[in-house]
């Protein structure tokens, strides 16, 4: 008759698996100041006792019908302590005698069969695994190891502290040594959907501030549209709401590269979104632009 495992080691790991499920699906250890999560605890120690009780009662039955040496074994496999029981299941090595009591009384061809036990370095490395599984779990819960958010946070801090970095040793963008580059469209949507789109909408169709799909300009400062829209963007127009973006630091000449990519984009390589599409009637006089 075999040992059972203790109500306590199994209540452990009823609560171990508790707190990885709430994990999963709260993300947080919030759970852990709520009374249903305890609640949840309570009651699963208590199925969990009411089983071992039930065990109680069927060994304590099949107990009665063992003879008295198989009693008198039992009993002392009983006082050795359960991890001692689990480490000797794992490592320890079976006796010759033991095989003899788990002969098969077949063969074929010689070969006699053995209904034998895992073999030991099978269940060892299982064992191994196991408790590897329960560290790693424990670690990921509650520490930083092996942390992907973590990780992503601390490779983006770096990420970012590298890209100041590299900025300070590099010159500030102007309008003489800004360049249109494809690479840039989406930084400069971002820049655009930050501080433009209150007054020139979504996608630039236009609004407070003039459509910047269609080909009317009020101002023509540049000769180029990339340039023009740098230059504007800069230096803003005097008696309207369009500020001086560069001039007043809110936006760095990297921002303004962004950002004039970005009106390129949605102005030369995208079709326009006229009046009946939503777009704001056309404002200023047709530009012939020169190519980049």
């Amino acid at each position: 008759m075999k040992q059972r495992t203790p109500v306590v080691v199994n209540i452990l790991i009823i609560t171990g698996l508790l707190i990885v499920f709430y994990y999963l699906f709260v993300q947080s250890y919030s759970f852990l100041a709520s009374p249903y999560f305890w609640g949840t605890v309570v009651i699963s120690a208590i199925l969990a006792y009411i089983h071992s009780a039930i065990g109680d009662l069927i060994e304590n039955n099949k107990f009665k019908k063992l003879s008295p040496e198989e009693k008198a074994a039992y009993l002392t496999e009983k006082k050795i302590p359960f991890l001692r029981r689990m480490y000797d299941a794992a490592f320890k090595k079976q006796s010759e005698t033991e095989e003899k009591d788990i002969l098969i009384d077949h063969g074929f061809d010689g070969i006699m069969e053995l209904d034998n036990q895992l073999p030991k370095w099978w269940v060892g490395l299982f064992y191994f695994g196991t408790a590897f599984c329960i560290v790693y779990i424990a670690a990921y819960s509650f520490t930083d190891f092996a942390h992907p958010l973590s990780e992503y946070e601390q490779e983006y801090k770096e990420q970012m502290a590298s890209i100041a970095e590299y900025e300070k040793s590099q010159p500030p963008i102007t309008i003489e040594s800004a360049k249109y580059s494809a690479d840039n469209i989406a930084a400069g949507e971002e820049v655009f959907k930050t501080n433009c789109v209150s007054c020139h909408s979504d996608g630039g169709r236009g609004g407070i501030g003039p459509n910047l799909t269609d080909n009317f300009w009020h101002n023509q400062p540049e000769k180029t549209l990339f340039k023009n829209v740098f230059h504007v963007v800069e230096n803003g127009v005097t008696g309207t709401a369009m500020q001086a973006w560069g001039k007043n630091g809110v936006l760095t000449g990297t921002d303004i590269q962004n950002v004039a990519a970005y009106v390129y984009h949605i102005n030369q390589e995208q079709p326009p979104i006229t009046p009946a599409q939503g777009g704001a009637t056309p404002y200023g006089d047709e530009a012939h632009w020169e190519k980049e």
